[in-house]
């Protein structure tokens, strides 16, 4: 692996592509409203994902329920849930009452681990004795660079930033932009590794940045970039770029 070519700089999203929570919170919610009765397919699983990825990159219906629960409280949580639902096939008739139950027991019940795959652990030296430059880029309100200490990988990365540091998020190409020139690099000349195809993939892109789906589930199927189902890929493909 070589930094020769013109990539020399390597940004990653945060949450859910370094540090995932575990186990997952739609998985959870979904063998819970199937417990309760909801029939469920692994097609319907691999759509509420998919609709779980649009939301959070900055949605029309995110940023209406932001306005309508500000604080992101107990009242957005549980509209949440009746999204999710509603992603899984659940009819508008007894979602209600499914939501109230699905919301209490992901309440009470919801406690994940924060981790950073072992994979990553293995690469992110490997990169760095290449001679890239990384990164990390994610649409949190705030700082997360305590986070990333105390996960063990800071060292590797030159600075994080947080889309609400920079007042730009993505998918709209300015945080990219923004960091790109903290690294005083091209965009061209960096790739953006991500989860999340609506706001990594597309956000990226629009930056000029090359794009990198990290996909292990096969949620996006027709990503039209390159995709990761393993961290382990990653040097390889930078090598094919």
């Amino acid at each position: 692996m070589s930094s020769s070519n013109s990539i020399q700089a390597i940004f990653f999203d945060f949450d859910g592509t370094l540090r995932h929570s575990l186990p997952a919170g739609g998985e959870v919610l979904a063998d819970y409203a199937f417990q309760l009765g909801l029939p469920i397919s692994h097609k319907d699983r691999l759509h509420a994902m998919r609709w779980e990825h649009y939301y959070w990159a900055e949605s029309i219906e995110l940023k209406a329920d932001r306005k309508i629960y500000p604080e992101e409280n107990r009242e957005f949580w549980q509209n949440y849930c009746h999204r999710q639902l509603v992603a899984l096939g659940a009819l508008n008739g007894p979602v209600e009452e499914l939501a109230s139950k699905v919301f209490k027991y992901m309440e009470d019940s919801y406690h994940p681990k924060s981790i950073v795959p072992e994979d990553v652990f293995r690469l992110l030296p490997q990169l760095q004795q290449a001679g890239y430059s990384m990164a990390v880029i994610s649409n949190r309100e705030k700082s997360f660079q305590q986070e990333i200490e105390s996960l063990g990988i800071a060292s590797y990365f030159i600075f994080s930033m947080a889309g609400g540091e920079v007042n730009a998020w993505k998918p709209e190409p300015d945080i990219f932009i923004h960091a790109c020139k903290r690294m005083d690099i091209n965009p061209s000349q960096a790739i953006y590794v991500g989860d999340n195809y609506f706001a990594d993939v597309v956000g990226s892109r629009r930056a000029g940045l090359q794009p990198v789906l990290y996909d292990p589930c096969g949620i996006f199927p027709d990503a039209g970039c390159p995709v990761l189902s393993s961290f382990e890929q990653l040097p390889s493909m930078l090598e094919n770029l």
